[in-house]
């Protein structure tokens, strides 16, 4: 990956194709489009632009599009794996998996147009193989949806 700040300093954004080296998930399940803030071992702020060329518009729902909650907290979820994914002393090959939810509050509806700005902070790690995120995402400003995010890592 590309640092357009000079060879060292730290990384603090990522555009698209770096988030595809980073996560697995591809279209239409990629919902991260680049992280505009990135400190290792600790957070991440990404950007969803939701547009309504979405597929899940076609039928959530006809005449009034919402962006479905559950894709809200996924694309929370994204963002807290590319910290996770960035982790120093995991091995290559290992990938955090989103297992759990909890205190999960929806607060503002996401429409077409809408900018997400997701932020994930990490909260804890045990054994290098469980993690607990902070997670929230805003329009304008406006919480829209927050939780904690539960991670385990797989082979």
């Amino acid at each position: 990956m590309s640092n357009p700040s000079g060879p060292n300093d730290p990384k603090t954004t990522f555009m698209i194709e770096e988030i595809q080296e980073l996560l697995p998930h591809r279209y239409p399940f990629l919902l991260v489009d680049r992280v505009i803030d990135y400190k290792e071992s600790e957070r991440a702020v990404g950007i969803k632009n939701v547009t309504m060329n979405e597929a899940f518009f076609q039928g959530h729902f006809p005449g009034r599009p919402l962006m479905p909650g559950v894709l809200i907290v996924e694309a929370m979820a994204q963002v807290g794996g590319i910290v996770l994914s960035q982790l120093p002393d995991i091995p290559a090959g290992k990938l955090f998996v989103f297992t759990g939810i909890d205190k999960v509050r929806i607060r503002r509806s996401v429409v077409p147009g809408d900018q997400l700005i997701i932020t994930a902070e990490l909260l804890s790690l045990k054994r290098k193989r469980f993690a607990m995120m902070s997670t929230k995402a805003e329009v304008e400003g406006q919480l829209s949806c927050s939780g904690e995010l539960m991670f385990a890592m797989v082979d």
